[in-house]
């Protein structure tokens, strides 16, 4: 309960960072006040996860690759609920069956785990500097 309490707690302070972030189009995270979905899990939830994802507005293949190669905290991975940060880009397209997914930019799922959120936060921000340069 305390591993999941505190990255749940992480997950909320790093998704509002980058909801602030002009590289940034959506984030996906239905606990964030301002997600379309936030009722719905008020209601049905007492608390959130660390994983969610975020969408960026563009980024060539290439910014893409510097940027994930640039990250120092979060290892790039699949296993989600561990005690350390990971991050994958995904393709929503090719798995969402329900509705369609018009998303211009690439769409990243991250998986937070215990690392102190401002140190999350600076690996994030020096990985979106990256895709910028």
């Amino acid at each position: 309960a305390v591993r999941l309490e505190r990255q749940a707690a992480t997950a909320l302070t790093v998704a509002n960072w980058l909801l602030e972030r002009p590289e940034v189009e959506g984030v996906h995270l239905p606990a964030l006040e301002s997600s379309p979905d936030h009722a719905l899990w008020k209601r049905d939830f007492s608390g959130a996860s660390g994983v969610f994802a975020f969408t960026l507005k563009t980024a060539p293949p290439d910014r893409l690759t510097a940027m994930l190669k640039s990250l120092d905290l979060f290892a790039m991975g699949f296993s989600w609920g561990g005690y350390e940060s990971l991050i994958v880009p995904v393709d929503e397209g090719m798995i969402r069956t329900a509705t369609s997914w018009t998303a211009a930019g690439p769409t990243l799922r991250i998986s937070i785990g215990l690392e102190h959120p401002d140190d999350l936060i600076a690996d994030l921000s020096k990985a979106l500097d990256a895709l910028r340069e």
